[in-house]
């Protein structure tokens, strides 16, 4: 089955049901008519552009490129992972874990998945290597981001009960041990609810674009099937990575509780 090319006039048609919402909120006074065009316009324009870097990129078909490309994207996913959460780590601690969780996670199952199911040739193949960092990078950036921020929130929050903890005599790993369960079980939650509802109450994104490029859909299915479990095991992996070095930057060689090492929230405006 030979792939349905999209023109530019295709997406001007689709374009139509964006116009659409810019109506309603004129309509309805929501306010988002700007935004709306705003984020539009950015995303058309970062889109073109990543086709057109890749266009190159599988192109060349070189490692170097390659590499290059997936540590783009991971330092970008790193520095998402160390805004997102209210409280932030001194010295650019948030980003320095987050870039560690990442950059672990992603290339651990990337590599998996390309040495062992996948197996294109060479291994390192952009067309399938990128793609892949992508998808994953997205899911782990998520479960980081998520756990990052039930911890760092959970220290401050939990501070009084476990430094009670503490002066009990009970070690540091002991005293913030339901913080670090709480935080991984809810980074998991997301990609559990995925596997609950893929195939009943939605197809996957994937699976949709392969069946939309021709593929089999049971084909599809696999490699669908494939894909959530490599994001379980990346969302699962950069979570504990994420929490275990917060943790770790929490305290000293004396099992103290260090909140000082976490910056100053920045002021709301009122």
């Amino acid at each position: 089955m030979t792939p349905i090319l999209l023109t530019w006039p295709d997406l001007a048609s689709a374009s139509l049901l964006l116009l659409l919402d810019g109506a309603l909120s004129v309509w309805l006074g929501l306010g988002l008519h700007r935004p709306l065009a705003v984020a539009a316009a950015r995303m058309v324009a970062q889109l073109i552009a990543v086709g057109l870097v890749l266009r190159t990129v599988f192109a060349l078909n070189s490692p170097a490129a390659t590499l290059a490309v997936v540590l783009a994207m991971t330092a970008i996913a790193a520095r998402e992972v160390a805004v997102r959460p209210e409280q932030r780590l001194t010295r650019l601690g948030n980003f320095a874990v987050g870039a560690s969780a990442v950059a672990f996670a992603t290339f651990l199952t990337a590599i998996l998945a390309l040495t062992t199911a996948i197996r294109p040739t060479p291994w390192y193949d952009p067309r399938y290597a990128v793609p892949l960092a992508g998808i994953v990078l997205g899911n782990v950036l998520n479960g980081a981001s998520l756990a990052l921020d039930s911890l760092l929130g959970g220290v401050v929050r939990e501070r009084a009960a476990i430094e009670a903890q503490l002066a009990l005599g009970a070690p540091y790993r002991q005293a913030i041990r339901g913080l670090v369960r709480a935080s991984v079980r809810r980074a998991l939650l997301p990609i559990v609810n995925t596997m609950s509802a893929a195939g009943v109450v939605t197809l996957p994104g994937i699976m949709t674009g392969q069946i939309l490029a021709g593929m089999d859909p049971f084909e599809a299915a696999k490699y669908q099937i494939l894909l959530i479990f490599l994001l379980a095991g990346g969302s699962g992996l950069a979570a504990v990575a994420v929490v275990v070095l917060a943790a770790r930057r929490l305290t000293d060689d004396r099992q103290r509780l260090r909140l000082d090492r976490l910056a100053a929230p920045p002021a709301r405006r009122r």
